[in-house]
């Protein structure tokens, strides 16, 4: 009912009725205890072509929030999400992750000043993201080679400094943005089978196929990051050579920038992939060849994915995507040329629509999944 009046919004009773089968006097019942709930509020609507304006249903905001936190090699993202995807607050951590317990305590102590001025909220549950492989199902970080965390228990840490909450949700950075994509994005994705590919720090991707979200065996379906591109090539931070990271991340990016520009790892220190960005769409020369070299490792990357899934949807996320312009182009020439096969049926490859961080909202997807107890979906 609620995932209804939440895909559908602002609907009317009758029109539920309709959509679920159930008989009016059921869906009265039930839209009266969400209401009660403070999860779905009412709306005249007014039309001028029937005598009577009928009551529509909506989510109702600015009752209910959730706590998200993205675990980053450079930064640690903190915020107080909506039901709708609004951020209502938000902070930032540089990331310490030589000590992981102290570290989320850390975190979690902000988050709960942050929640303390929203004190007449109801605070729902706490999404927790990280780039590696996680187990969701114990809330345990396995692996996460770019803060160099091993089998980090962060439910337990969570519980104890959290007593009070009960939803607690932890899962791969990629995989809770493909949720977020579904959730909350503005693209009305309608597929059975897609790729979020989240490109930042590292690269991973969430694989949905046939509704499902891949987790695999061992929990780490989608570490395409580590996927080797160039046989014997750099060095990457798993201890392998020639990952797909190493080359289409935005490390890679602006190591690329750096080099062209003979600076040293020293003197680019404060030098951002915003910063790249920046200066490409100023026209600055090595920004745009370094993100166009960087579109074609991310093309020859997703060549792959396409032949080992055919994805219907491929959503690519990061902060690369803010020039989409100057990276798409490139990104589809080599994957026309790598990935199809000669099939005529192209793979639509389009950017986020998530207005903040993926990997943020994830976390936040991961309790509002929950709340709106969503059955199409399960990770």
């Amino acid at each position: 009912m609620l995932n209804s009046i939440r895909e559908k919004q602002p609907i009317s009773r009758a029109k539920i009725s309709r959509i679920t089968k159930l008989n009016k006097s059921t869906v009265s019942s039930i839209v009266s205890n969400l209401i009660a709930e403070d999860l779905v509020a009412e709306d005249l609507h007014r039309n001028q072509e029937v005598g009577r304006n009928p009551i529509n249903l909506r989510v109702k905001s600015g009752r209910h929030l959730v706590g998200a936190i993205y675990f980053e090699s450079v930064k640690t993202e903190l915020a107080l999400v909506d039901l709708d995807g609004t951020v209502v607050s938000k902070a930032e951590v540089k990331t310490d992750s030589t000590n992981p317990d102290q570290f989320a305590r850390l975190c979690l102590d902000k988050l709960i000043l942050l929640r303390n001025g929203f004190a007449t909220h109801r605070f729902r549950g706490i999404g927790v993201t990280v780039a590696g492989i996680v187990d969701s199902v114990r809330s345990r970080v396995v692996y996460a080679p770019n803060l160099g965390w091993e089998n980090i228990d962060l439910g337990k840490i969570i519980r104890e400094c959290v007593p009070d909450i009960e939803m607690i949700s932890i899962e791969n950075d990629a995989n809770a943005s493909a949720l977020a994509e579904l959730l909350l994005g503005k693209n009305r994705i309608n597929s059975t089978n897609l790729v979020f590919l989240s490109v930042g720090t590292g690269i991973g991707a969430g694989i949905l196929v046939d509704n499902r979200i891949l987790s695999g065996s061992s929990h780490a379906a989608g570490e395409f990051g580590h996927v080797m591109v160039i046989e014997g090539g750099e060095m990457c931070s798993c201890g392998n050579k020639g990952c797909w990271e190493v080359y289409a991340s935005d490390r890679a990016t602006i190591r690329r920038y750096l080099g062209d520009k003979n600076l040293s790892a020293d003197q680019g220190s404060r030098i951002t992939i915003s910063d790249v960005i920046d200066l490409a769409k100023k026209g600055d020369g090595p920004a745009r060849e370094a993100m166009t070299k960087t579109a074609q490792y991310i093309g020859l990357g997703i060549a792959g994915i396409i032949r080992a899934f055919d994805p219907e949807v491929i959503v690519i996320g990061g902060l690369i995507t803010q020039y989409w312009e100057l990276v798409y182009p490139h990104i589809m020439e080599t994957v026309n040329r790598r990935g199809f096969l000669g099939m005529q049926r192209n793979t639509t490859i389009i950017p986020t629509s998530l207005s903040e961080n993926p990997p943020l909202l994830g976390a936040a997807a991961l309790s509002i999944r929950k709340i709106f107890a969503d059955y199409r979906i399960a990770i």
